[in-house]
């Protein structure tokens, strides 16, 4: 009985010694770094003398939709023709179409080629309304790291009596070259592209905005 005990009294001090071991082993093992991620938002601003106003009304931002693969809040690299891939860890702080929207409502405003621009959730009756579409949103890896981007905008008159009440509809694609292939490159370069987009808009823009049909019940 007393051999017995002490083999029983050895195993229990050696499994004791064993979890000790363990415990201090993975103690001591170096902490790794949690994934951290990221959030970048393409806000261009529009900077030099405004426009001098052409009218009095004002234009409301209507709906503003995003094209997949391009309507999530990651960031979307083209890695071959048929490929594109979404980096998780690399995100927008809002959706492509939430960004592009606001950016062109407040580029507008500091154009003042309207008397104000609004935006959607707003609860003035609009007589004109501007819907963005965004085409292409994206990084092209595929020869040379490029920000690619594609947007359609669409300027209607609210009547129901106009059989179209589209005045004027134009799409734009700008290409800009990065310095590297970091997500931070990407988007600097998608907000410069953003803002050559809108620069050559608001000259279009202006152009409606001389030619405007009779608000509605005018």
């Amino acid at each position: 009985m007393k051999i017995q005990m002490t083999k029983n009294s050895r195993l229990i001090q050696y499994a004791a010694f064993v979890f000790m071991a363990a415990a201090l082993s993975a103690c001591s093992l170096p902490k790794r770094p949690a994934l951290e991620i990221s959030s970048w938002m393409v806000a261009p601003e529009r900077t030099g003398t405004p426009y001098k106003p052409r009218t009095d009304l004002w234009l409301k931002m209507g709906a503003a939709s995003a094209a997949p693969p391009f309507d999530g809040k990651s960031l979307v690299y083209r890695m071959g023709d048929q490929r594109y891939e979404k980096d998780f860890y690399n995100t927008y702080s809002a959706l492509p179409n939430e960004m592009v929207s606001n950016a062109t409502r407040q580029w507008l405003n500091n154009a003042q080629i309207f008397s104000m621009t609004v935006g959607q959730g707003n609860s003035f009756f609009p007589y004109y309304i501007l819907q963005t579409s965004i085409e292409e949103f994206y990084g092209d890896y595929r020869v040379r790291p490029e920000a690619v981007v594609t947007i359609e905008f669409f300027l209607t008159a609210t009547d129901p009596q106009k059989r179209n009440p589209v005045i004027g509809k134009n799409r734009y694609t700008k290409r800009v070259t990065l310095k590297d292939n970091t997500p931070e490159a990407l988007v600097l370069g998608q907000q410069l592209a953003l803002a050559q987009i809108l620069k050559e808009y608001e000259a279009v823009l202006y152009k409606y905005a001389g030619n405007l049909p009779p608000p509605l019940g005018q």
